[in-house]
């Protein structure tokens, strides 16, 4: 099993939690589980920090979700708190926010409202519903709505921050 758990592990960056669950399926009892589990950390098949860095990467830039959403998920896997904010905080702002600029624009486009207000209220659903923070959402909508085109706006950082 622990020859299973290493090639499971080599495939793609595995949390602790995703190989206990393999291994209580194989039907190992606990203690089992816990030996693989600490011998695949000490030959780092397992590394929380390595993986936490790896899914916020990969969230961000491919399903586009927000920090608020990716540390929730982070969360449910069981990666402590301090490995949740190191790998958060490596994300890039800049990048951050043209994603969110994107998504906004994006969803505008198909959004249908009575007026204006309701327009931005449910875009700012939307940017919640993908785990953007509000005050980041806030302010990528405002620039949005009133025509400024996030990308030419220049003070964005100082707006936002």
């Amino acid at each position: 099993m622990l020859h299973r758990m290493a090639a499971y592990c080599t495939k793609a960056e595995r949390c602790e939690q995703d190989v206990r669950k393999k291994i209580e399926a194989a039907g190992l009892p606990a203690d089992a589980a816990g030996r693989i589990i600490n011998r695949l950390r000490e030959e780092r098949f397992i590394d929380e920090a390595r993986y936490a860095r790896s899914f916020v990467s990969d969230k961000a830039r491919f399903n586009k979700w927000g920090r608020v959403k990716i540390n929730y998920e982070l969360l449910r896997k069981g990666i402590p708190a301090n490995i949740r904010a190191e790998a958060i905080d490596t994300l890039d702002e800049r990048a951050y926010r043209d994603t969110l600029m994107e998504l906004l624009r994006n969803k505008k486009k198909e959004t249908r409202g009575k007026n204006g207000r309701e327009v931005s209220a449910k875009l700012l659903r939307f940017a919640a519903s993908r785990g953007f923070e509000g005050e980041i959402a806030s302010n990528c909508l405002r620039d949005l709505l009133n025509g400024s085109g996030y990308d030419e706006y220049e003070g964005i950082d100082e707006v936002v921050e």
